[in-house]
């Protein structure tokens, strides 16, 4: 608890939340996914992630789930002999910005499988694939784990033209004299709360729950993220959410409030449709 109180005064001073939450966020997916899976997946995923050190990324370490969740965020800065970024190709697969006021499709936003539904389904088919290599598998997994949660924020699944918000500047609550925009704020401050609001989330649903929760795929998740997307635009905007963007949206308590259960919900879907995947591909 401490550890997040100086993390989240760190956020604060810096302004730049959403590196914050994604931390939280992931590692609360990833764990919701440990304590639902099989215990012979958990086993699986041990092993799989004992090849971590094959990624070469020592500054990113991935020996647990929950630090393999972040792994993808971890990498994005890092660069190769010649200072060229070693995984740049994978920037696009964090999010797909499918508008939230045109009839929902996938196709534009998932060009060549640039996107993060997309990337689930190839992530867990490496997975899957015992002939694949011992560190291929563990990149999968890695992957794998972060899309899910990425795809499980509403911000990562649908936009209005603003790159998911991010041009969208915003208040939160009090903290209005910071820079911060819809964007961090789903990614951050909001996520926070939600998540540290009781009862916890990280704990064994009972299994008609995780039946009813981890079921569809992830052309199904997308959608019903990318409408929960158009749920943050209109309570961020008090109304049509396709009407013109103010130069700034508050979201006051009220709001907040309201977008907290939200917020809780994706992240349990999350965790139980990666334990769903998990148990498909290791169990």
């Amino acid at each position: 608890m401490i550890r997040r109180l100086l993390a989240t005064l760190a956020l604060l001073m810096t302004a730049q939340p959403a590196s914050a939450y994604w931390e939280y966020g992931h590692e609360t997916v990833a764990a919701i996914a440990w304590a639902n899976v099989k215990p012979a997946t958990r086993v699986a995923i041990r092993r799989v992630l004992a090849a971590q050190a094959e990624l070469d990324t020592p500054t990113c370490p991935a020996r647990t789930i929950e630090a393999a969740s972040i792994w993808p965020d971890c990498i994005k800065p890092l660069k190769d002999a010649a200072g060229q970024s070693r995984f740049g190709y994978a920037y696009s697969w964090h999010y797909q910005n499918v508008n939230i006021c045109q009839p929902f499709t996938l196709e534009p936003a998932c060009k060549d499988g640039d996107c993060v539904s997309t990337q689930i389904d190839r992530q867990q088919a490496v997975l899957k694939n015992r002939r694949a290599s011992a560190k291929d598998r563990a990149m999968a997994l890695a992957f794998l784990v972060h899309f899910v949660g990425d795809l499980h924020q509403p911000l990562h699944a649908g936009d209005k033209g603003d790159k998911g918000g991010n041009d969208a500047k915003a208040d939160y609550g009090i903290y209005a004299p910071l820079r911060l925009n819809l964007h961090s704020i789903w990614d951050g401050l909001l996520a926070e709360r939600a998540i540290s609001t009781p009862p916890p989330l990280v704990k064994r649903y009972p299994a008609a729950v995780r039946r009813r929760l981890g079921a569809g795929t992830t052309t199904d998740w997308s959608r019903e993220s990318w409408r929960d997307a158009r749920i943050a635009y209109e309570a961020a905007m008090g109304g049509d959410p396709c009407a013109p963007t103010p130069a700034r949206l508050k979201l006051d308590e009220a709001t907040i409030a309201r977008l907290v259960p939200l917020a809780r919900d994706e992240v349990v879907k999350g965790g139980l449709r990666l334990a769903r995947l998990l148990d498909a591909s290791l169990g």
